[in-house]
């Protein structure tokens, strides 16, 4: 395995060198495509134009307070559609790295549920082959390269159809070398299960960031992630129903004073539009669920409880640029991949 990365990160835009300030797990748009397929007048009003220009506007708000790269870790499952971000691309001087890999906590979409392994009709599993494609050609006709790879487990856990995406993911990564980014559920220690299985299948965890680790706040069970080699996800920042503002902070700053902000990632899992969500309602009940809140909120309260300036350097610019930084394929000897 090669351990030198590549001096460059892809983005939607082709490859860069550095990307600078990066939140490593946000949104740009998640879209219901039957929906708007047959009720195109749906009352949250989507037109792509129009919606460009909003996310746009939000991401150049974004760069003004000083961050220069979002990963958006919409795949399919979540309703991507890259089309729609190479226009917000056209808009803003933001750099986006999109994603490839398949959401699901449990059912796969027919089209792969029905054939595959242990499926109705069997026959070669196509998950590899697109993610790898998506990677290496492009996504769809557009020609963009997909820069990580996303897979997700939740309170169900890594049930047999979520096992078939991480193996697709880990077949796809140790193919190109593009880092993997998870969503977990944290509640359930679901990142542990989810690191099990990814080295059993030959994996280098160092290459894997656990989401939404920041959910908990269970010290011993991050440090043991941490451990394992993963970076960790502390990327629900504005999500305070599922934890506090207080929990959230007081966490990061406590693993910082351990000695782990090289092992940490920030972001908010925010989206510029979703029209799976009510937006008047998103913004009464989170109100602080918005690309800015780390720059306004979170970063001058880890600085007021002692995180140095360093180590939000590393969480913000050094750790992104590691993780994100093209390396070779690899393969390593001795794992079971079956």
């Amino acid at each position: 395995m090669s351990d030198s990365p590549v001096p460059s990160v892809e983005t939607i835009t082709g490859p860069i060198g550095d990307p600078g300030a990066t939140l490593m797990h946000e949104h740009i748009f998640g879209l219901s495509p039957e929906i708007l397929w047959n009720w195109p007048d749906i009352p949250e009003g989507w037109d792509l134009e129009a919606r460009a220009h909003e996310a746009a506007a939000k991401l150049n708000d974004l760069k003004r307070h000083g961050i220069d790269t979002v990963v958006d870790l919409t795949v399919v499952g979540l309703g991507r559609y890259v089309p729609a971000v190479q226009r917000v691309a056209e808009l803003t001087e933001v750099n986006i790295v999109v994603a490839t890999g398949l959401y699901t906590y449990d059912a796969l979409p027919p089209y792969f549920g029905n054939r595959g392994p242990g499926s109705l009709f069997g026959g070669a599993d196509r998950l590899a082959e697109f993610f790898v494609r998506d990677i290496t050609e492009g996504i769809g006709r557009t020609g963009v390269k997909a820069g990580v790879l996303k897979c997700a487990t939740d309170h169900l856990g890594m049930t047999a159809n979520c096992e078939r995406v991480f193996r697709a993911v880990a077949e796809a990564h140790l193919e190109t070398g593009v880092p993997i980014s998870t969503h977990s559920h944290s509640a359930s220690g679901g990142g542990l299960e989810q690191q099990k299985l990814l080295a059993r299948l030959g994996v280098d965890l160092s290459r894997v960031v656990i989401g939404h680790a920041g959910d908990a706040t269970d010290v011993t069970y991050l440090e043991e992630l941490i451990a394992n080699g993963s970076y960790l996800g502390m990327d629900r920042f504005g999500i305070e129903t599922i934890s506090s503002f207080e929990n959230r902070v007081a966490i990061v700053a406590e693993l910082a004073a351990r000695g782990h902000a090289d092992r940490m990632v920030l972001s908010h899992d925010s989206y510029c539009f979703n029209d799976r969500f009510d937006a008047d309602v998103v913004r009464r009940r989170h109100p602080n669920y918005h690309l800015l809140h780390i720059s306004r909120d979170v970063l001058p309260e880890l600085r007021r409880r002692g995180v140095t300036s360093e180590q939000i350097d590393l969480m913000l610019i050094a750790n992104p640029r590691q993780i994100l930084a093209r390396r070779e394929p690899y393969r390593e000897a001795g794992h079971d991949h079956r």
